[in-house]
């Protein structure tokens, strides 16, 4: 059988192992907590706990490590990525090799040179990268083509008892110390009877101190030493010395196992054993000095302190325990030393709601991926037409895609252009500024080569008779019930099949018995009602939504149950207006539809459609990444075929991409009184109207 136990760091194996010792009832979560992941001395970063954690829990897992890299400027327009750290166990020659490979088959573009500048100060390996080329985005494609990301399998099988076993953390532990106990409690028992050994030698010398005289006169005597050796060893001696000695302590406890009982203190005095009479004969005369005889009978205390000692340890569990915890603690000291490995935990591995404030954000998505999330607090309210406020710092091939309003605690709900669900939490999303560009949304997802995030859903919890309702650039559309996307998963799901070239552009959450409204770019709605489409699995195709004119495509989803609200279409330069949902006439899906706005060269396409009321104000985005907030009811409410009125001033090749919903409500609070942005439903579900 094989075994893969991977290397860890001693502090905290060892701080595990004393958790243990205290208290032998403590859970295999208490002990993640104490070693959170192996520790390689290869340093580099470890990518996620989940598997990790599995792998502690029942002895097989995985563990993801990447290189620790950082960029550099190289000049104005260009940057290099440099590798500080590898993984565990990845060749930087091999390394080096296979991204060149990746360079010259075009599998990788935007990298001109590879170079290892690594020197005894450590590890440096330069990767130089074109002009104006996003060295994220590379970094993520080198990760998943090239050993800088590897795993390690986590097979904790271990010969327990002359068996292989598959041990998970704890157990693991645990057979560490029963073999710790076995240890200390074997070196105990040699110990002991190398002092009982050295305790009885002394007694014979202490005979001998107390009757030197005569024993040096059968000596004499002798003509052998064996002679010598059996009348010593057939007399009976005085020995009130010894029992003096003997007085504190159980004769039978200090006595050697293998002694005879015929040898030692009796009724008669003290009888020698061989190995005694073997010393006397071997003793020099300087040790019959005074002083000598003095550091005989104080190592002979000496030695009965030990003995007793031994053997209260060997009667007591917790003073092994003790000195089992004593030795760990010594090498902790001696040895110990901090983390190599980072770990950098994904958006998977924190669950903890409780350490995160309540906050409505409003939560951005660029073209090119780049996701961030801000306070609704830092856009202030202006009047229709003004110049408004930068959204987002981004380059000029991307531009702002998506925007909505979430609360911290909600689920986000990312369906990806190819038909897939990846779920994260709205507090996992990284935090920025007005000013800042955000993070690439493929450092939180697992996403597929060409794969982009292009609806996102915000929802707090998964309820039955709810729905998803999709819909996809060529009309199809799906409807799924909400429970089929309750179980999270960190690869992602299929939520839709799609078609060749086609991809999915709106998400909505449905009771079943809401009106459907599909806006096309040429400025086409059609309004069926949701019963007209059946709940399908998650992997079914759909049916046709409506009626495509030859190059259009679907821009937008709405949901309604009021003929009473109020639709606003927006266009491509700027302008928009609001239209009531009765003049939109309800009729089956798959058709035409009717005109939504005109489109014309002053309004140039339809990119958007919302459900709003007088009360409402809007965010809306441009490619510049200009945001600007206004109120619903300085729009003016005109007929389907009219031309609207202008939203938002465009600088010249400056295009509108997206518009929100805000509506604002104030809390008051014993201390404080806070503006806050909120769009909720009845049921709990938030959702972005």
């Amino acid at each position: 059988m094989a075994t893969s136990i991977p290397p860890h760091n001693l502090t905290e194996v060892i701080d595990a192992c004393l958790a243990l010792l205290a208290n032998p009832d403590i859970s295999i979560d208490e002990l993640i907590e104490l070693i959170p992941a192996p520790d390689f001395p290869t340093a580099g970063i470890i990518f996620g706990l989940k598997d990790i954690q599995q792998g502690y829990r029942t002895g097989r897992g995985r563990i993801i490590m990447r290189s620790r890299t950082h960029f550099e400027d190289i000049s104005k327009d260009r940057q290099a990525i440099i590798i500080d750290e590898l993984p565990y166990q990845v060749n930087k020659a091999k390394l080096c090799e296979r991204i060149g490979e990746l360079v010259k088959e075009k599998i990788i573009e935007g990298i001109t040179e590879i170079r290892d500048e690594s020197d005894k100060d450590g590890m440096r390996v330069v990767i130089e990268l074109k002009r104006n080329e996003n060295a994220s985005v590379i970094l993520n494609n080198l990760f998943k083509m090239t050993q800088m990301q590897d795993s390690f399998g986590i097979n904790m099988v271990a010969i327990v008892n002359g068996q292989p076993k598959l041990l998970n953390l704890k157990s693991i532990i645990e057979e560490f110390i029963y073999h710790r106990r076995e240890i200390v409690t074997r070196r105990t028992i040699f110990e002991l009877k190398k002092a009982k050994d050295r305790g009885h030698m002394l007694e014979g010398l202490a005979v001998a101190l107390a009757n030197v005289d005569e024993m040096i006169a059968i000596i004499k005597s002798s003509a052998t030493p064996n002679e010598a050796k059996i009348k010593l060893m057939d007399k009976d001696w005085e020995s009130s010395l010894v029992v003096n000695m003997l007085s504190r302590v159980d004769v039978d406890q200090v006595r050697p196992e293998w002694l005879e009982p015929s040898f030692g203190l009796n009724v008669n005095g003290y009888r020698l054993s061989e190995t005694q009479t073997q010393a006397i004969l071997d003793l020099r005369l300087q040790k019959l000095t005074a002083l000598e005889q003095d550091k005989i009978m104080n190592e002979y205390q000496e030695i009965m302190d030990i003995i007793l000692d031994l053997l209260d340890i060997l009667r007591s569990p917790q003073r092994v325990n003790a000195i089992i915890g004593e030795e760990l603690e010594q090498i902790k000291q001696l040895f110990g030393s901090k983390r190599k490995s980072e770990i950098m935990y994904d958006a998977f591995d924190i669950d903890n709601e409780d350490l995160i404030k309540p906050r409505d954000m409003v939560v951005t998505l660029s073209r090119e991926g780049y996701v961030k999330t801000q306070e609704v607090s830092e856009y202030r309210t202006q009047k229709r037409g003004g110049r408004g406020k930068a959204a987002a710092s981004i380059r000029e091939d991307d531009f702002i895609h998506s925007i909505f309003m979430a609360h911290t605690h909600d689920y986000v709900l990312c369906f990806s252009t190819l038909g897939r669900l990846y779920w994260l939490k709205v507090y996992n999303l990284p935090e920025g500024s007005r000013t800042t560009r955000g993070k690439p949304i493929v450092n939180l997802l697992p996403l597929q080569q060409n794969e982009r995030i292009t609806s996102i859903l915000p929802v707090k919890e998964f309820v039955d008779n709810k729905f998803i309702f999709m819909v996809t650039k060529f009309g199809v559309v799906k409807k799924v019930e909400l429970t089929q996307f309750a179980r999270p998963m960190n690869r992602g799901i299929i939520a839709i099949n799609l078609d060749d070239n086609d991809e999915l552009v709106g998400v909505e959450i449905t009771n079943g018995n809401q009106e459907i409204m599909l806006f096309s770019d040429s400025g086409q709605a059609v309004r069926f009602n949701e019963s007209g489409v059946r709940a399908v699995g998650r992997q079914a195709r759909g049916v046709r939504g409506i009626k495509l004119k030859d190059g259009a495509s679907v821009v937008a989803l709405l949901t309604t149950d009021d003929e009473n609200a109020q639709v606003l279409t927006v266009t491509e330069n700027g302008y928009g207006k609001r239209t009531p949902v009765s003049e939109y006439r309800l009729a089956n899906r798959a058709t035409q539809g009717v005109i939504a706005i005109g489109v014309s060269k002053r309004n140039g396409k339809l990119v958007s459609a919302l459900l709003v009321n007088d009360n409402d104000e809007i965010i809306l985005i441009t490619t510049g990444g200009v945001l600007i907030r206004t109120k619903v009811n300085s729009i003016r409410i005109v007929g389907r075929a009219a031309q609207g009125v202008t939203l938002i001033n465009l600088n010249q090749n400056e295009k509108l991409v997206d518009v929100a919903i805000v509506v604002e409500k104030e809390e008051l609070d014993q201390d404080a009184k806070d503006m806050t942005t909120e769009i909720s439903d009845d049921d709990g579900l938030t959702t972005l109207l």
